[in-house]
């Protein structure tokens, strides 16, 4: 071994902490990460979608409808935040979030390609419950990811609709996020990727008064949930 490689590691060694060293600054709540339990506020936008599965049935008049969400609106969420300190790096938190938003379905007819618009409310309550990997801190910031099951229940449910989503909803998410340290609070953007797992099409419809409209749900075999969020966390 060439006995000059210690000595140059050890020099390699030097600069690095020396230089590090001076990159470090004064840390604002510099154990603010070490506290059993805190509260937080998240707000943010979110983008909802549906993966939508056509089953292709033909009414009694032979038309074949397709559905298809063409484009998507944001929506705003609002939320509480309960966090739980496990170790240096992880955090198991619970964070109840109210998500405002609509979906708009646009239907074709196969043969005359006549068109149909509608839209469905959707103003979910979540209830997620999420583990949070952070990395080392260096100064005042913090990366993380985040992943967990959450459950939902749908608020807009409004009947008599040429569409109706069910009430209830589960998955997974899993996002990535920065903690920035100030003085006084902990500021946290983070996007969050929503899965959902069940068929939120409801096919009992028996809340229709105008049956003609029923062809739009038959039109539809699946409807899985997907969202984009993005939130400011303050904690």
């Amino acid at each position: 071994m060439n006995r000059r490689l210690p000595i140059f590691l050890f020099f390699i060694s030097c600069v690095f902490l020396n230089s590090y060293a001076q990159h470090q600054k004064v840390k604002n709540q510099p154990y603010g990460d070490q506290r059993l339990h805190h509260f937080g506020l998240t707000v943010g936008l979110n983008f909802q979608d549906l993966i939508l599965t056509n089953s292709g049935f033909t009414d009694e008049n032979g038309e074949t409808w397709f559905a298809e969400i063409p484009n998507y609106s944001p929506g705003f969420n609002v939320g509480l935040i309960a966090d739980l300190y496990l170790n240096q790096y992880m955090n198991l938190r619970f964070s109840p979030t109210v998500y405002f938003g609509d979906k708009s379905f646009t239907f074709i007819e196969e043969t005359s390609k006549e068109l149909f618009h509608t839209s469905v409310r959707s103003n979910f309550l979540t209830f997620p419950l999420d583990m949070k990997v952070s990395s080392m801190r260096l100064n005042n910031y913090r990366p993380y990811i985040i992943a967990g099951a959450y459950t939902a229940l749908n608020l807009g449910i409004k009947k008599n609709e040429p569409l109706l989503l069910k009430a209830w909803d589960y998955g997974f998410q899993i996002g990535f996020g920065c903690d920035f340290y100030l003085p006084i609070v902990k500021v946290c953007p983070e996007i969050r990727f929503y899965f959902g797992i069940p068929n939120m099409i409801n096919h009992d419809r028996s809340d229709l008064t105008d049956r003609s409209q029923l062809k739009f749900s038959q039109a539809l075999t699946r409807g899985v949930t997907r969202m984009i969020v993005i939130s400011l966390n303050f904690e």
